[in-house]
C-alpha cells in the first residue's frame, strides 16, 4: 500500500508542478466543476437502453392495434395507475435515501483519512466548498420531494407533474454519484489542496476574494492568512515524515510562492498591515519573541515573511531526521526568496534569509549532518554571489564571516570536510568579487586566510589539508588573472607550513584530471580539481614558498 502511495505521488507531481507554476505566474489556481459530461454521458447511455427497448415493447414485441397506437408512446408513459404508483413511488423514496447514505458515507470517510493525514484544514476547507455544499443540497432536497410525494396520490388525483420531476430529480441523484464521488477524490487531491491553502494566503493578504467586509478588517485578513501559512507547513512537515517527497516539496514550493507573489503588492500595503495585530499576536511564534524583537519586525515590515521563513525551519528541523533530500529543497526555496527580496531591493528580507541559512547550518551541525551542510553552503554562496552582483558588499562580508564561523565551528563537532567544504565556497565568493572588482573582496580575502589553524587532532588534519588546497587554487586563479600581489598574500599566510605536507597538498592536487567528482552529488564538482590554467600556475605558486 505504501508503494503504491508513493506511486501515486509521483503520478500528481507533473500535473502538480503546472498548477504550482501557475500560480507562481500570477494568476489563482482555482478548481472549476468538469463532471457535467460524464452526468451527461451515463443520462444518455441510461436513456437509451431505456427508450430503445420501451420502443421494442411497445411496437415490435406488443400487439399493433394495441394500446401504443392508440395513444402514442408519450401519452402511454405517462398512462399512471394510482394503485401501482402508490407502491412505486414509495420505491423511490427509498432509493434516493440510499444514495444520500451512500454520499455521507463515503465522503465522510475520505475527508476524515485526508485531514488526518495532510492538515485538519482539508475538511474545513471541504464543508465549506459551494460545488459540494449544492450537490449534498440538492440530494437531501431529492430525498424530501421523493418522500412527499408519495402522499400525494390518490385514487381520484394523479400529480402527473411532481411525479415526473420527483423521477428526473432521482435519475439526477443517481447520475451524480460517480461523478461526486470523482469530484471528491479530486479536490482532496492534495496538490489542489496545496494550491488552494497557498492562494487563501494571498488572498487574505491582499485582500482579494474575502469579501467587503473582511477586506477592510486587516486583524482577520492576518489571522486567515497565519492560519493558510500553518497548514500549509502542517501538510509539509506531516509528509516529511511520511517520507513523501513530492507534496513536501510542493508544500514548501507554494511557501515560498506567497513570499514571491506578496512582494510585488508589499509597497501598495497600508501601514497597519505591518504591525503584528489583535488576532496573531497570541501566536505561539509570535508570542514567544522579545517585545524588542517584536517591535523591530514591525519596523522592519518583516512578519510576512518571517512568518513564512520560520515554517521553512520547521520543515527543515523535520527532515533531518525523517528525509534528508528535503533539507535541500528547503535551502533552495529559502535561496529563492531572497532573490526575490533583492530583486525588490528589500534589504530587511535577505537579511531575514541569511539568519536563517545560519540558523539551517546550526542544527545540520548540531545533527552531525555532512550532506545537508554541504547542500546548505552550495545555496548559500549561489545568493552571496548574486549579492556581490548587485553590490551588497557589506552583506557578502557578513556572510564570508558565517562562512568562516560555521566552518570552526564544524571541525570542532568532528565534521572535517564541512570545513573544507566552506573554504571552497569562500574561495569561490573571493573569485566573484575579485572578477567583479567588489570592494569586499582584500577583506574577504583576510576572511578566508583565518580559516585555516595549526591541527589538534587527525581529524583537524584532514580538514586543513583541505582549506590548504582551496586556498592554493584560489592563488593559482590569482595568478593566472595577473593579481600576484593577492597570490602573495595566500603564499605568505603558508609559510608556516611543513615542506612534507605542502608538497603532498601539491601531489595530490596534480593527480586530479577530472573535473567531475566520481561520486553522485549534488554539485558534481571535484573540489581537488584545476582547469589547464590554474594547473599551470601551480609549481609558480609553490616555486614561491621555495618548495622545488
Amino acid at each position: 500500500m505504501h508503494a503504491l502511495a508513493r506511486a501515486g505521488s509521483r503520478l500528481r507531481g507533473k500535473r502538480l508542478s503546472a498548477e504550482l507554476a501557475g500560480l507562481a505566474a500570477g494568476g489563482g489556481t482555482r478548481w472549476r466543476p468538469h463532471f457535467p459530461s460524464g452526468i451527461i454521458l451515463l443520462a444518455l447511455v441510461a436513456g437509451l437502453i431505456f427508450g430503445g427497448c420501451w420502443l421494442v415493447d411497445a411496437y415490435w414485441l406488443g400487439e399493433r392495434s394495441g394500446p401504443a397506437l392508440r395513444l402514442g408512446p408519450l401519452r402511454l408513459l405517462l398512462d399512471l395507475d394510482p394503485d401501482t404508483l402508490q407502491n412505486e413511488l414509495g420505491a423511490l423514496a427509498q432509493i434516493i435515501v440510499a444514495v444520500l447514505g451512500i454520499a455521507i458515507t463515503v465522503v465522510s470517510i475520505v475527508v476524515q483519512l485526508a485531514a488526518t493525514r495532510y492538515t485538519s484544514r482539508i475538511a474545513d476547507m471541504f464543508f465549506r466548498d459551494k460545488t459540494n455544499l449544492a450537490i449534498m443540497g440538492f440530494f437531501v432536497v431529492a430525498c424530501l420531494n421523493a418522500v412527499w410525494v408519495t402522499l400525494s396520490v390518490t385514487k381520484n388525483y394523479i400529480p402527473r407533474t411532481t411525479i415526473v420531476m420527483t423521477l428526473l430529480m432521482t435519475s439526477a441523484s443517481v447520475l451524480l454519484l460517480i461523478p461526486y464521488f470523482a469530484y471528491v477524490f479530486d479536490f482532496l487531491d492534495p496538490g489542489k489542496v496545496i494550491v488552494r491553502i497557498g492562494q487563501n494566503v494571498l488572498d487574505a493578504a491582499l485582500g482579494h476574494h474575502v469579501g467587503r467586509k473582511a477586506a477592510h478588517d486587516l486583524a482577520a485578513r492576518q489571522a486567515i492568512c497565519v492560519a493558510a501559512m500553518e497548514n500549509l507547513s502542517d501538510v509539509a512537515v506531516n509528509a516529511v515524515a511520511q517520507k513523501d517527497k513530492i507534496i513536501a516539496s510542493h508544500a514548501t514550493a507554494a511557501l515560498r510562492t506567497a513570499v514571491v507573489r506578496y512582494q510585488p503588492h508589499k509597497a501598495s500595503l497600508p501601514a497597519e498591515w505591518f504591525a503584528v495585530g489583535p488576532r496573531i499576536r497570541s501566536n505561539p511564534d509570535f508570542i514567544a519573541m522579545e517585545p524588542d524583537s517584536l517591535r523591530e519586525l514591525e519596523r522592519q515590515r518583516l512578519w510576512f515573511e518571517w512568518k513564512v521563513l520560520r515554517h521553512l525551519r520547521s520543515v527543515f528541523a523535520e527532515s533531518l531526521n525523517h528525509l534528508p533530500e528535503m533539507a535541500h529543497v528547503v535551502a533552495i526555496e529559502t535561496r529563492y526568496i531572497g532573490e526575490a527580496a533583492l530583486q525588490r531591493d528589500d534589504r530587511a528580507v535577505v537579511a531575514a534569509v541569511v539568519k536563517y541559512f545560519n540558523t539551517y547550518l546550526r542544527g545540520a551541525i548540531n545533527s552531525h549532518d555532512v550532506r545537508a551542510c554541504y547542500n546548505i553552503l552550495n545555496q548559500y554562496r549561489v545568493l552571496a554571489e548574486l549579492l556581490l552582483r548587485h553590490g551588497w558588499s557589506d552583506l557578502v562580508l557578513a556572510i564570508a564571516r558565517h562562512f568562516a564561523y560555521y566552518g570552526q565551528v564544524a571541525r570542532g563537532a568532528g565534521m572535517g570536510f564541512v570545513t573544507e567544504t566552506s573554504a571552497h565556497d569562500l574561495g569561490a565568493l573571493c573569485e566573484r568579487a575579485f572578477e567583479l572588482a567588489s570592494p569586499a573582496h582584500d577583506t574577504m580575502l583576510g576572511i578566508f586566510l583565518e580559516v585555516d589553524r595549526a591541527p589538534e587532532s587527525k581529524t583537524d588534519e584532514k580538514a586543513l589539508r583541505g582549506v590548504r588546497k582551496a586556498q592554493v587554487k584560489l592563488a593559482t586563479y590569482y595568478l593566472v588573472h595577473g593579481a600576484d600581489g593577492n597570490a602573495q598574500r595566500v603564499c605568505d599566510d603558508m609559510r608556516s607550513e611543513s615542506p612534507e605536507r605542502l608538497n603532498s597538498i601539491r601531489a595530490e592536487m596534480l593527480r586530479v584530471h577530472a573535473k567531475d567528482f566520481w561520486e553522485v552529488t549534488e554539485r558534481g564538482v571535484n573540489f581537488d580539481y584545476l582547469d589547464e590554467s590554474c594547473r599551470a600556475k601551480l609549481d609558480e605558486f609553490f616555486d614561491g614558498l621555495s618548495l622545488r
